[in-house]
């Protein structure tokens, strides 16, 4: 069966990068493997190559510590009187108002 390659486009769709520098931190960083050169100014990468990464990376990272663990942002009321996000941006009715002509 002859080998697919892969193009950047393909790996954006697959969620492996988002932009070009982010693809060289992986390459530098994360042992996502270079590619090849296909032509002056395109890389590809093979099929095999993506599966065998993706398989090698963690499930899962490390637990948090320290400060890491902590919830962030405001404490949430838990007396039940909190109120919905739509109901605090609900903007203020408004009053038309007629003027008759006599």
């Amino acid at each position: 069966m002859p080998t697919k390659f892969v193009r950047f486009p393909v790996l954006q769709q697959r969620g492996i990068v988002k932009s070009w520098p982010m693809l060289k931190r992986r390459i530098e960083r994360d042992g996502f493997p270079p590619g090849r050169m296909i032509g002056p100014n395109s890389r590809a990468w093979t099929e095999d190559e993506i599966e065998d990464w993706i398989a090698s990376r963690p499930v899962a990272g490390p637990e948090p510590r320290g400060i890491a663990k902590r919830r962030r942002g405001r404490p949430r009321k838990t007396d039940g009187t909190e109120t919905t996000s739509a109901a605090r941006r609900r903007p203020p009715q408004r009053v038309a108002f007629c003027i008759q002509a006599t």
